[in-house]
């Protein structure tokens, strides 16, 4: 895509995929992200936790010092609802980029 998107993908209590949101659409070098519409999603569709998936259409698969606050961000805000964040993903024509498998989560 030309252009950046985030998505979430919400998990049943077995991990299984519940559903795929669509959370914002952005420019060719950022999206904004609302804490509270992530989590309206997952409280609505009783999710037990949430994976977030984003695209870089640069290609850098390298996570921005905005990537990774925000992965902080809703992972707090995550433990508060008890809806824990298994991961995070930055995918590109190149491949992805995991933040659990990074060690970042």
């Amino acid at each position: 895509m030309p252009h950046e998107e985030f998505h979430v993908l919400l998990l049943s209590r077995s991990n299984t995929i519940i559903r795929k949101e669509f959370v914002s659409r952005g420019g060719v070098s950022g999206t904004i992200v609302d804490l509270k519409i992530i989590f309206k999603i997952a409280v609505e569709h009783l999710a037990s936790s949430i994976i977030l998936c984003h695209n870089h259409p640069s290609g850098n698969l390298k996570p921005s010092n905005e990537d990774i606050s925000l992965t902080k961000k809703i992972k707090e805000a995550g433990k508060l609802l008890e809806i824990p964040i298994l991961d995070h993903l930055i995918i590109s024509d190149s491949g992805y980029f995991s933040f659990a498998d990074e060690g970042m989560m």
